[in-house]
């Protein structure tokens, strides 16, 4: 018999081997060990509510964005599980190290924003925040897969694991990190 302290994401994974790198990334990713990741919005309209999520619910609840996903989290559940058992199978690593890497590598680290100065409007290169550099790199995986799921007969599972395994490895070929390098490319030129 296992031990109860022993808690496995989807019955499969652990969840406290995960390392974060990246610093400023890691007080707003939960990986606080759980074997369903749902909480039934309990930490919604909180401030801050959002870190207190658990990163793969994060990743569940974005997938569901596209009509044929919208509020049906069950079925989003399963496909990010059955995309996890893929990651696992092709990399041998923990499926959710391989999450937590792909979202530093796809989280920008300035963008550009208007400011008033009188009539006109000037383009400024400002730092982006840890939550919202989270929140950008989540959106852009799941866009990622959508784009790619969309008129497409791969499954919507291979997508997200093709999307996180190109994430992790900072290629160029992912949405999430090409998106990633024209934010800062345009940060770049408006400094």
């Amino acid at each position: 018999m296992e031990e109860s302290s022993n808690v496995l994401l989807f019955g499969k994974y652990d969840m406290a081997e995960v390392v974060v790198s990246d610093g400023g990334l890691a007080k707003y990713m939960d990986l606080t060990p759980t074997n369903v990741p749902h909480s039934g919005g309990k930490h919604a309209n909180r401030w801050f509510g959002k870190s207190k999520l658990s990163i793969v619910e994060r990743l569940i609840n974005n997938v569901m964005r596209t009509e044929k996903y919208t509020g049906k989290k069950l079925k989003s559940y399963k496909a990010v599980s059955e995309a996890f058992d893929i990651v696992a199978e092709r990399t041998k690593k923990n499926p959710i190290q391989i999450l937590v890497d792909g979202l530093e590598n796809a989280a920008p680290r300035e963008e550009v924003t208007r400011l008033q100065f009188g009539g006109i409007s000037v383009p400024k290169a400002v730092d982006i925040s840890p939550q919202r550099r989270l929140d950008i790199a989540l959106r852009n995986i799941s866009r990622g897969v959508v784009a790619a799921a969309s008129k497409n007969k791969k499954a919507i599972s291979m997508c997200i694991a093709d999307e996180l395994i190109l994430a992790s490895k900072g290629d160029m070929t992912s949405f999430a990190v090409a998106k990633k390098e024209e934010i800062e490319r345009v940060a770049q030129s408006a400094r």
